[in-house]
């Protein structure tokens, strides 16, 4: 296995790594709080516990998946994070995150984009990281150009017109 295989990050706020099969109740609980979910399609709980255990099967396939996001301060469970191959252009790869509401605001998110644009980049240089965002998520959009990520046309997916952005080269 190579360190491409999985992953791992850490800095002083922050760690990036793979849930264990014993979060599951963390993974479920960010999905109950409404303001949180309020810019994705409904997932049921046998379709998120469907999700998770994809999640832990992808970690033998390695490199994309969900991982679990964690304090480095207290270990506290933070968020999810995914890469994974984008449905519409398979020579891009997708990323996305969610926040457990108390930190949202925290400059988190522009580091868990560019942690996870960098092991991607890592993973293969020659797929384009791209992401997706509702037209209403405006800090997420934020983010996102604070990341390097430029707008370009919106798409839409499952009747849903959504923000989309690609990293720009540097």
């Amino acid at each position: 296995m190579t360190i491409l295989d999985f992953m791992y990050y850490k800095n002083d706020t922050i760690i990036i790594r793979e849930f264990t099969p014993q979060e599951l109740h963390l993974f479920l609980d960010l999905f109950k709080n409404e303001n949180v979910t309020r810019y994705l399609p409904y997932k049921s709980p046998e379709e998120l516990k469907g999700m998770f255990e994809k999640a832990l099967s992808d970690y033998q396939e390695g490199p994309l998946s969900r991982w679990g996001i964690f304090s480095t301060q207290n270990d506290d469970f933070v968020g999810v994070c995914l890469a994974r191959t984008f449905a519409e252009n398979t020579d891009q790869t997708e990323i996305g995150y969610m926040l457990r509401e108390n930190y949202w605001g925290k400059g988190l998110g522009t580091q868990i984009c560019k942690a996870l644009a960098c092991y991607c980049l890592d993973a293969d240089a020659k797929k384009d990281i791209v992401a997706l965002t509702d037209l209403d998520n405006i800090g997420s959009q934020k983010v996102l150009l604070k990341s390097g990520f430029k707008r370009i046309e919106n798409l839409v997916r499952e009747n849903r017109e959504l923000a989309y952005f690609i990293l720009q080269e540097s």
